[in-house]
């Protein structure tokens, strides 16, 4: 199948009419978005939006050939108007079956939200799923089995990155299905950080009025297997963190932190990270980090370095200078040597967080000094053996490596 997205934006398009925004102000050109459409084999047309016949012309194509028009969410607002030849537009009920007599078929997804997800098999028997905005999937084949990957999927990965990590869990999703974002509307950053955050998803994005064939090998994006982000107070690291692996299945949050009884404030923080979370995610509080690394399983999300040294520099008495001379120094450099050969030997996909300490006030006390500098050579360790770095700073990630 050839497809071609004569949208790619939310459903008020990209930029938003009098929306002032710096996402909208950057929408110009290549940039701006119109709704979400797809023309499958020139034949089948999913969801009518305005200027559709202006859309196909720009993208080089005709809508004389479509022989059926879907939509995958209630018409809302004004009314859209329909090119002249094309057939009325209508939807498939949830779980339906539709097939065409150039050979293709079409099964109604039922959506999580209000809408209808449409899954397309070619005549050579190529498959997508086309998921409508802010929806992730109600159900996939029914029946409990995993499911069969598709070759492609386009759907909401910015909005819903969750409907992403379910399509995963159910075997819908596989390392070589190409994820197309589309329903790309103001919400999401700017298009280099757009594209930088889709592909720590497996996913990308593409212009509208691009052309793509459904099953043909596509360079879809490696997802790092180890990423170090770093930051300093507040700066946004943990929900960058966060984010890279909000599209992913059964996430373990290895919490280093571990309870301070009676200290409320802090009680407030370990509740706000914990809400944030995806419910689909599992937390272990720990500080053994090493035997979680070398096993097998789902991805980790370590959340922090820098509390899982403060606990080793307590467990080799490091803030006690005598106590550092005699061996406190020798014990503390084989333990953050073991994770670091753990962390390059590890074959889970991995996030972990630390904290940026070097570039603020010097520390007034030498145990103050010797946490900085024993975390920055901590942190140095690790990045060299990590596939991606991350500097967030005033909540912008800004790429190291």
């Amino acid at each position: 199948m050839e497809i071609t997205l004569l949208g790619t934006g939310a459903p008020q398009g990209l930029p938003r009419p009098g929306c002032p925004c710096a996402a909208c102000a950057a929408a110009v050109g290549p940039a701006a978005r119109g709704q979400t459409s797809l023309l499958v084999d020139g034949t089948l047309l999913i969801d009518l939006t305005p200027g559709l016949a202006l859309a196909a012309a720009r993208a080089g194509r005709s809508l004389s050939g479509v022989r059926q028009v879907l939509l995958s969410h209630p018409q809302a607002g004004p009314p859209v108007d329909l090119p002249p030849g094309l057939p009325a537009p209508g939807r498939v009920p949830d779980g339906e079956r539709l097939a065409l007599l150039t050979g293709h078929k079409v099964r109604a997804v039922a959506a999580d939200s209000p809408g209808t997800g449409y899954e397309v098999t070619g005549p050579a028997g190529d498959r997508l799923l086309y998921l409508p905005a802010g929806c992730g999937p109600a159900g996939l084949n029914g029946s409990g089995e995993r499911a069969v990957p598709y070759d492609m999927v386009l759907l909401d990965v910015v909005g819903r990155p969750d409907a992403l990590a379910r399509l995963r869990a159910a075997g819908a999703v596989g390392p070589t299905t190409d994820v197309i974002a589309v329903h790309l509307g103001h919400e999401a950053p700017g298009a280099a950080e757009t594209a930088r955050r889709l592909a720590a998803a497996g996913a990308r994005a593409v212009p509208d009025g691009r052309s793509l064939t459904v099953g043909a090998y596509e360079a879809v994006p490696d997802v790092p297997r180890r990423t170090l982000v770093l930051g300093g107070a507040r700066s946004g690291k943990s929900v960058e963190a966060e984010r890279r692996l909000a599209s992913f299945p059964g996430v373990v949050y290895v919490a280093t932190s571990g309870s301070r009884g009676g200290d409320e404030e802090w009680a407030h923080r370990v509740r706000t990270h914990r809400e944030r979370r995806p419910s689909s995610w599992r937390t272990e509080e720990t500080r053994d980090l090493v035997p979680l690394l070398a096993a097998d399983g789902p991805p980790l999300l370590i959340d922090c370095l820098a509390l899982w040294l403060t606990h080793a520099m307590d467990e080799v008495d490091a803030w006690d200078d005598e106590a550092w001379a005699n061996g406190g120094r020798r014990q503390l450099a084989a333990r953050t040597q073991e994770l670091t050969t753990a962390w390059r030997a590890t074959g889970r996909t991995v996030v972990a967080v630390s904290n940026e300490v070097g570039s603020g006030v010097v520390p007034a006390t030498a145990s103050g000094r010797r946490f900085r500098d024993e975390l920055g050579s901590l942190n140095a360790a690790l990045a060299a053996e990590s596939d991606h770095v991350l500097l967030v700073v005033a909540g912008l990630a800004v790429p190291l490596r």
